[in-house]
């Protein structure tokens, strides 16, 4: 199997075959590439729908380049844990954004919540995200504000005083809970434009429609979210089976 980086034959194929609607696992094995080379690489370069191979490469070229300029001096570094491939977690960490991108978060946004979520303290102060993301403060803070009232993100004040920003282990319960809450804001809307626009008219009775769904949409999301929290907060074992020391969970057939 190849390895190295995509050649710009290899991309314009990847283009062809997302114009014939193939699936990133039999583009891969065209190119005799893994999967997840091609989901990368499609997802950092604009999505399915979006990606243009000149343009990928381009791009590729580019961020190649400016790490080579940055090699002396790797702003990434810091955040980077001993033992992990920093090659590997910047990649990791372009194609998390580019998901939240896909997913209608705006793209400074989705930067500075990708960052948090790689460090293993879920923490950093306004310095170090600048330096890390290569942006301007303005920049940060107002991705901040925007996190903070999606309930995605908290502030706190460290030992030294300086503001840090926090992404918690219930971040995206924290999340769902607020777009629930704004889900119940609609609904309330909604039936009041019933009232407005009368409940027998065609207009009245699509808005009752809407409140109904959302309202069970709201429900379904905040009662799933709660039965599910401490899923959030489970701690995977150091290793693969059990710790040492400790009894096996019984299989089915055990007394």
């Amino acid at each position: 199997m190849p390895g190295g980086r995509l050649t710009q034959q290899e991309r314009r194929q990847i283009a062809l075959g997302l114009a014939d609607d193939l699936a990133y696992a039999e583009i891969a094995r065209g190119l005799d590439r893994p999967t997840s080379t091609i989901t990368r690489e499609v997802m950092r370069n604009g999505g399915p729908t979006a990606y243009r191979a000149d343009r990928a490469h381009r791009a590729t070229e580019q961020r190649s380049h400016r790490r080579k300029q940055t090699a002396l001096r790797d702003p990434s570094a810091a955040l980077v844990a001993p033992g992990r491939d920093a090659e590997e977690v910047r990649a990791f960490e372009e194609s998390y954004t580019a998901v939240l991108v896909q997913s209608g978060m705006p793209k400074m946004m989705a930067r500075v919540l990708a960052a948090l979520t790689i460090t293993d303290s879920g923490t950093l102060t306004a310095a170090e995200l600048v330096e890390h993301l290569q942006v301007s403060p303005a920049s940060v803070s107002k991705a901040m504000a925007f996190l903070d009232s999606q309930g995605l993100v908290r502030r706190e004040r460290d030992e030294r005083r300086r503001e840090r920003y926090c992404v918690d282990n219930d971040v995206w319960f924290q999340s769902m809970m607020a777009s629930a809450r704004a889900t119940e804001q609609l609904v309330e809307t909604a039936r009041q434009g019933v009232g407005v626009l009368g409940p027998g008219t065609e207009a009245g009775t699509r808005l009752e429609n809407v409140a109904r769904f959302m309202d069970f949409v709201s429900e379904s999301i905040t009662r799933a979210a709660e039965q599910a929290r401490d899923v959030l907060f489970t701690k995977p074992w150091p290793h693969p089976g059990p710790p040492s020391g400790s009894p096996a969970e019984p299989g089915p057939d055990s007394p």
